[in-house]
């Protein structure tokens, strides 16, 4: 049998004691982690780019899904033919832009690991910074 209550402790009359004592059972550590991060790269103009990102799980049953941000703000590669998350989660870019105006991939980038069952987890920043094509003379 369970000790009495304190008087100020007391449940009121209307709720159960039993709701007030009941615990939820403690839910298993699921690790997941990153086993690849995003590193600073250069790139060039018109030529293909990757940022690498993969993460994993302890739970086969839950996937992990990858996102991208660029400069804090989500990607969203299907409104843009020339960025595509790779099956591992890198970002590869088909031919990286860059002209003194229009600068849409230089940037800093984060990917960002969702399990539904655990929540998200975010990788260190990296840089994209883009070189121009070299020219030589001759």
């Amino acid at each position: 049998s369970l000790p009495p209550l304190h008087p100020l402790l007391s449940p009121p009359s209307s709720l159960p004691l039993t709701f007030l004592r009941r615990c939820s059972p403690a839910q298993p550590f699921t690790p997941f982690w990153f086993t690849v991060e995003p590193q600073d790269v250069v790139a060039t103009r018109g030529s293909p780019a990757l940022l690498n990102c993969s993460a994993h799980s302890g739970a086969a049953s839950s996937p992990v899904r990858i996102e991208w941000k660029k400069d804090g703000t989500f990607l969203s590669p299907a409104a843009d033919d020339r960025r595509q998350v790779l099956p591992d989660g890198s970002l590869l870019f088909t031919h990286v832009v860059h002209s003194k105006h229009n600068k849409p991939d230089e940037g800093m980038y984060q990917c960002v690991a969702t399990m539904d069952s655990l929540g998200s987890i975010s990788s260190r920043t990296a840089r994209l910074s883009v070189a121009g094509q070299s020219h030589t003379c001759s």
